[in-house]
């Protein structure tokens, strides 16, 4: 009997990073399980080869999607063939539900799919917003895993089976090195350092790095340091002046302890950053009465 083949999907930083713990609880359980998909650089380094580049579903927000609908629709259908033909044991799509959630319902109209076993990591906040939607999730997959303790009902009470796993900020044990930081980049240890975090997609960047920026220039005493993943880099890059220094997401943690500061977006970023013991600071809703 072969070993069990898990599919993963993920389409951004955090679920990239979401999907190599999985990786690596599930090998720990089970050193023979195999593992296909979509993810990124964390996943790949676990030893998952991708189908594609996982920035191709990078994408938020209708207006973002609309001019990339055809290569989205592209996209699912690869995705939808790769699984009908290595038949997994289990799909498990990790948030971005704007894909996942049409993977999901693709799998499980199709006969020769809808027998695979469906789950979903990380719950739609539908304690928040849309509540809908627990409906909606409880209808395309078979189990949902859930980041916070408070979640499960919402989802239990539409009869899908939800489990608490933690949040993947709790597992970050690793403090960051400050003065090591700070050495590799030339910035005095005495330098006020300003960390923005705008975002790991196209999308977050066209709507967070002007008004990050704006905040920025109104701080002149501050070093600038923008924490950037692969995909937006280069666009971050040639947005910025000289001033401002763009670094890898893998210098995260060395950042989050050289930083006076932090400037971000909401999501697991807000966590990490005191979790981390990194003052952060959110002025995204006041930053437009900000000079110029």
């Amino acid at each position: 009997m072969k070993p069990p083949l898990i599919y993963l999907i993920a389409g951004e930083a955090s679920g990239d990073a979401l999907g190599a713990g999985l990786i690596r609880s599930l090998r720990a359980r089970r050193p023979d399980i195999r593992f296909a998909g979509i993810g990124g650089e964390a996943m790949q380094r676990e030893g998952l080869r991708s189908l594609f580049p996982y920035s191709d579903l990078s994408i938020m927000g209708f207006l973002e999607v609309i001019p990339h609908i055809p290569a989205l629709l592209k996209r699912l259908r690869e995705t939808t063939f790769d699984i009908l033909t290595r038949q997994p044991t289990a799909v498990i799509t990790i948030d971005s539900p704007g894909f996942n959630f049409r993977l999901a319902r693709a799998l499980k109209t199709n006969a020769d799919t809808a027998r695979i076993k469906r789950i979903h990591y990380v719950a739609p906040s539908v304690w928040a917003y849309k509540a809908g939607r627990a409906r909606k999730t409880a209808r395309l997959f078979d189990a949902l895993l859930a980041l916070l303790p408070f979640e499960p009902p919402y989802f239990e009470k539409e009869g899908l089976r939800t489990i608490f796993v933690g949040h993947p900020v709790l597992w970050q044990s690793e403090q960051g090195d400050a003065d090591r930081f700070r050495a590799r980049h030339s910035i005095g240890f005495d330098t006020r350092l300003l960390l923005t975090l705008p975002g790991s997609r196209t999308g977050e960047i066209a709507r967070h790095l002007p008004i990050f920026l704006q905040t920025a220039n109104a701080l002149p005493d501050y070093k600038v340091v923008i924490l950037a993943s692969p995909q937006v880099r280069k666009r971050i890059e040639n947005a910025v002046s000289p001033r401002v220094l763009v670094v890898d997401i893998s210098e995260k943690q060395d950042a989050f302890a050289a930083a006076t500061i932090a400037l971000s977006k909401s999501g697991t970023i807000t966590l990490e950053l005191p979790w981390l013991e990194c003052r952060p600071w959110w002025p995204t809703r006041w930053a437009r009465f900000l000079p110029g």
